[in-house]
């Protein structure tokens, strides 16, 4: 599940940076996360399919249900890139050999690591900073599973002290 993490992180909007924002860093970051071989070429294509399918993971972190407009990137990285399932001569289905090496490939990947996730109820533990300004993706190790910010000494601090001026401000 880190590689999941990972990747909504390749947009850090905290320090304004974005490793899917050109052709040559993300085709460096992607290579090097596995999801595409090196040397792949990245089009700008594929650059916005990755976005838009690293903001549908962004919305499936949340919780919430996808709005269509969410699950069209991850409809589309499905269609370019199904998974491959195999028969074994024992009769069990599982999934296929490691596909090509597209992006798409590798995206599929990334949702198939989501679904494992799901199914060994360790997703509920990825969660999005609560702070608006971060939205970082982190995983939530402590024992409730009742975190909320990515760092406390950061993200934590600046919320409670916000929440305190605002208190102060307030007339009694």
């Amino acid at each position: 599940m880190l590689l999941v993490q990972s990747f909504v992180n390749t947009l850090d909007s905290d320090n304004g940076t974005d490793e899917l924002a050109s052709s040559g860093t993300a085709a460096a970051w992607l290579a090097l996360a596995g999801l595409i071989p090196d040397g792949a070429a990245v089009s700008p294509g594929d650059l916005e399919v990755a976005r838009e399918a690293r903001e549908s993971i962004r919305a499936l972190i949340g919780g919430e249900p996808l709005t269509p407009a969410q699950r069209r990137p991850l409809d589309t990285v499905l269609m370019q890139a199904p998974p491959l399932l195999e028969i074994t001569p024992d009769g069990q289905v599982r999934l296929g050999a490691d596909p090509a090496g597209t992006l798409a490939d590798g995206l599929v990947r990334l949702l198939l690591i989501i679904r494992d996730a799901q199914a060994d109820g360790t997703w509920d533990r990825l969660k999005l900073c609560a702070n608006p300004d971060c939205r970082w993706a982190f995983y939530d190790r402590s024992h409730s599973r009742r975190g909320q910010w990515c760092d406390m000494t950061t993200c934590g601090n600046r919320i409670k002290n916000r929440n305190l001026r605002a208190r102060q401000r307030t007339p009694a």
